[in-house]
């Protein structure tokens, strides 16, 4: 599933494919912007977001195999609920 399949979906709960488009964006939106301010977004029965730093480390270059450093950077992590766990098995 893809964004515009998720709001195809929603759009068979609203009114309009229009309003199911800004619903969605607006969700995608909100949880993008509570990262980007280091929040964590909890979902209940489906799960939380939350940003993780990940540590500076040494990596190769695929095509020379010559040895780089990757800086370290904050990162977005999922964690997935109980609910949403029990739904897939």
């Amino acid at each position: 599933m893809n964004k515009g399949d998720l709001i195809n979906e929603v759009a068979k709960v609203v009114s309009t494919k229009k309003e199911a488009q800004a619903a969605v964006d607006c969700v995608l939106s909100n949880i993008t912007e509570a990262l980007r301010n280091k929040e964590a977004v909890q979902i209940s029965g489906f799960g939380s977001f939350k940003v993780s730093k990940r540590e500076a480390r040494k990596g190769r270059n695929p095509q020379t195999g010559e040895e780089i450093d990757i800086e370290a950077r904050m990162v977005p992590k999922f964690v997935s609920g109980k609910a949403l766990k029990d739904a897939v098995k």
